[in-house]
């Protein structure tokens, strides 16, 4: 089975390690729903310096580019912060159908009940 490109984005605290990890469980999640999962914020810290403006720039790019192959956009968390608007607003110019994590999850949930 093919699964759907879910572009993943969360309100990150900018600790990348605490981000990272966050972004792992996220992913999974997204993974165990169906979906496979891209979210910048798992590599482009290890290869991008955000502290370099050039590279900043090149973190945002990279990251709208697999927004733009994305299938859905997916709201992770509970906090919406102007970097995850900018994120739902690219998606709705592409018309990529954003949700949330939770919604996803629910949305498994109820398709296991129906099959018992």
């Amino acid at each position: 089975m093919k699964r759907p490109l879910a572009y993943l984005t969360a309100a990150w605290s900018g600790e990348p390690d605490v981000d990272m990890e966050l972004a792992a469980h996220y992913c999974r999640l997204a993974y165990e729903a169906g979906f496979s999962p891209l979210c910048p914020v798992l590599y482009l810290p290890l290869i991008l310096n955000d502290a370099i403006p050039e590279e900043h720039k090149s973190g945002i790019d990279m990251g709208r580019d697999l927004l733009r192959r994305a299938h859905v956009l997916v709201v992770c968390g509970d906090a919406i912060d102007e970097a995850v608007k900018n994120d739902i607003a690219v998606a709705a110019r592409l018309n990529i159908t954003a949700t949330t994590l939770a919604g996803i999850l629910d949305v498994k949930r109820q398709g296991q009940e129906h099959d018992n």
